[in-house]
Order: structure tokens, then C-alpha cells, then sequence
């Protein structure tokens, strides 16, 4: 079972000039979505966003076939809910700064500055995945039309034990029996995987996650296994997300004014 990630293994991005029926923008614009779809493909090897990345994975590990999967974690029409309400960091946020905490969290590295090339590449993607849709705005959270569904069960009812099961039949031959990681699959726990500020060290986000995504085409955990695998991954170390650690230098981050929720 290929789980939580991508890498390399995985079959990499076209160089696409059409996507959901759009067309690749002309110019220098249409230069800037490149590059940022292949970002988004190979950000931890990519020499514009490497620097940023703190562990072994990338945006495509969550957000599939380049952000175009159409239910896990889509890029697709992604852009039209901001500027956003963010509970978590209690202020208003645009689509640069949920890209840009992705770098600090989910790959454990120093958030690119507002405005850099990287920034400007990934984002100009991203917005390019939604053109021709109308504007959302959202005021509850920073969620777009196909963003995952949560869980219709209770999370509470996670069982370590049976995920640790469901794991080793369905899991371990990709991403070893220590959540190491392999040629085929990325760690899932452990330094080179997300830290416990990502989403995905919530169960029930990672099992809503891992319900429509895994194994990759050809989904078929139940919302019960895909909480109990969750459970099993999360109760395992992993990085500890300290916010300071994970910003630039001041005259490199333009401004970042989130603020953290009480623990």
C-alpha cells in the first residue's frame, strides 16, 4: 500500500499546458505557473525551494498529482476561499501565507519570504488551478469547494492496536517497519517526516486524508481503518513544532503576525 506520500517513485508531473480545461497563460505569466508546478512537484530537490525544506518531503506528498487530484488535499479551484479566516492563526490570511506555513509545518522547514520567487511561483500555480471561478472569500476557515471531508465517524473511536495491524499488512513493504520511509514511500513518522504542528498530526485530518488518497488510485480504506492507521502513525515521535524555529531572518520575512492558539 502506497501510503501517506509521494516521491520521486511516483510518476512525475507532464509539462502540461492545459489542466481542468485551462489553458496554459502566454508569456512570462505562463513561465512563472510552470515553475511552480514543478516546484510543487520536486520541492525538496528543486534548487529555488530546497533551502526551505526540513525533511523528506514535498507539496505533492499531500496534495496529489501536483494539486490536480480532484478529493486529496486538490489544488483545483483552491484559490477562490481567500483571503480567509484562519482559526488557527486568529487573523485573515491569503493564499500565500497558507502556502508559505506549509514550508514551517507539514515539511518541517523556514517559511520562504513573502514575495520571493518560490512564493510567487507556487501561489501564481496554485491560481492558475482556479481561473475562470468565482470568489469565495471564506469567513470560518481557510477552506476551498474541494477541500477533504472530515470523518463521519467519532475520531475518539481510534484504535492503535488495530492500526498497528492494518500497517504491517498494508503499509510497512513501502514505508518500513519503523515509519523509516523506503525507495517507494516517504517516513511517516520520525525526523524527515511533519511535525506535530501539521494538520496531518491530528488523526482525524490524516484519516480523512488517507480515506480518499491511499493506496494512491485505488482508495479503499474504510473510514475506521484510516483512523486506526492514523492513530498508530501519530502515536509514534515526531518533530515538535516551535514557530520561532521556523521562520527567517526578519529583514527576510516581510511579515508574519499568525498568532498561535493557547496550548
Amino acid at each position: 500500500m502506497l501510503f501517506v506520500f509521494a516521491l520521486s517513485t511516483w510518476a512525475e508531473s507532464p509539462k502540461q499546458t492545459e489542466t481542468s480545461g485551462r489553458s496554459m497563460p502566454q508569456g512570462p505569466l505562463g513561465d512563472v505557473v510552470r515553475l511552480g508546478q514543478t516546484i510543487v512537484n520536486e520541492t525538496g530537490t528543486h534548487p529555488l525551494s530546497k533551502s526551505y525544506v526540513g525533511n523528506a518531503l514535498s507539496c505533492r506528498s499531500c496534495h496529489l498529482n501536483g494539486g490536480t487530484h480532484p478529493k486529496a488535499a486538490s489544488f483545483l479551484n483552491i484559490a477562490t476561499p481567500y483571503p480567509a479566516w484562519s482559526p488557527r492563526e486568529q487573523r485573515v490570511i491569503t493564499l500565500e501565507d497558507r502556502a508559505l506555513n506549509c514550508f514551517m509545518r507539514s515539511m518541517n522547514g523556514t517559511r520562504p519570504p513573502n514575495g520571493s520567487e518560490v512564493s510567487v511561483a507556487i501561489t501564481t500555480y496554485i491560481t492558475w488551478l482556479s481561473k475562470g471561478e468565482a470568489m469565495g472569500m471564506n469567513p470560518s476557515r481557510p477552506l476551498g469547494p474541494n477541500h477533504v471531508q472530515p470523518l463521519t465517524i467519532d475520531p475518539s473511536t481510534a484504535d492503535r492496536e488495530r492500526g498497528e495491524t492494518l500497517y504491517a499488512d498494508h503499509c510497512a513493504h513501502c514505508h518500513g517497519d519503523a515509519g523509516e520511509g523506503s525507495d517507494d514511500g516517504p517516513p511517516v513518522w520520525g525526523d524527515e517526516s511533519y511535525n506535530d504542528g501539521a494538520g496531518l498530526a491530528r488523526n482525524a485530518k490524516l484519516a480523512s486524508w488517507l480515506k480518499v488518497a491511499m493506496p494512491l488510485d485505488d482508495p479503499y480504506l474504510t473510514e475506521q481503518q484510516s483512523l486506526d492507521v492514523a492513530a498508530y502513525i501519530n502515536s509514534h515521535s515526531r518533530p515538535k513544532f516551535i514557530l520561532e524555529e521556523h521562520l527567517p531572518t526578519p529583514d527576510r520575512m516581510g511579515e508574519y503576525n499568525g498568532q498561535e492558539p493557547p496550548k
